[in-house]
């Protein structure tokens, strides 16, 4: 079957509305800016689209659609909650490409979007031992000893357990990295009761884990590619999110006299 002929019978609003869908995952889970307004525009042009206008930064997408009539259709969505899950990322353009290829209808690929939406995170020990298996190797690997790494590992649990339970209250991000940050700091008790050596060594086992790297990157990322508003913003949003890792911490050493 001709694929002309296959994504011809979708309604025009099902074809942006699945786009968006798509669009709004890669955002939510840290694609950068250039790669959702590509994705959604190849996808309206394989659905018979001939001008597709998207716009997006980094908490909204707003895509408009010239119907064959000469009647515009546009949609919009607002991102409120971003993660960095480029797995999902990966998910997402490989679903695209097939669609793109004809190896998907539109509603198959509908349903495999909804899937990666649906998709299950990680268990909760899970992660609770990356948390550990990381703060152990980031001490180590910043010049601890194996003593400051199992502290490290220690502090990590602390602070995966902040960081799941601000998640669950909904506390802003700012004051979420605060707070997670405020947690490394108190690596200065396992020292004061002889589990580990160096604090400073043990403190940068678990602050690396709240530093927004990928945001920042993603940010200039952005702007390179010519998209300067949202990589304004997204830079703002990772240095605002230093500066509160930084405050975190320092209260803390600066309250305990250190």
């Amino acid at each position: 079957m001709d694929r002309k002929e296959t994504y011809s019978r979708p309604q025009p609003a099902e074809c942006l509305t699945c786009a968006l869908d798509a669009g709004e995952l890669l955002l939510a889970y840290g694609a950068e800016v250039s790669r959702v307004e590509d994705t959604i525009q190849r996808l309206e042009h394989v659905c018979g689209f001939e001008q597709v206008d998207v716009f997006t930064i980094t908490s909204s997408i707003v895509a408009t659609v010239r119907l064959p009539d000469g009647e515009a259709l546009t949609q919009s969505r607002r991102i409120k909650a971003r993660v960095t899950n480029l797995g999902k990322v990966a998910e997402i353009n490989a679903l695209s490409r097939r669609f793109c290829a004809g190896l998907l209808t539109l509603d198959e690929f509908r349903q495999a979007v909804q899937d990666v939406r649906d998709e299950r995170p990680a268990p909760p020990w899970m992660e609770l031992l990356l948390y550990m298996v990381i703060s152990f190797s980031l001490s180590v690997f910043f010049g601890g000893t194996l003593a400051d790494g199992v502290a490290a590992s220690l502090s990590g649990m602390v602070l995966f357990a902040m960081i799941r339970m601000s998640a669950t209250l909904q506390m802003n991000s700012l004051l979420q990295t605060a707070i997670c940050s405020a947690v490394t700091a108190l690596a200065v008790l396992l020292v004061g009761a002889s589990i580990g050596v160096h604090p400073d060594k043990i403190m940068i086992g678990n602050i690396m884990l709240v530093i927004p790297g990928i945001q920042l990157t993603t940010s200039l990322r952005d702007m390179i590619n010519g998209d300067t508003i949202s990589g304004l913003l997204n830079l703002s949003e990772a240095i605002l999110k230093a500066i509160s890792v930084a405050l975190g911490f320092a209260l803390v050493l600066l309250a305990g006299g250190v």
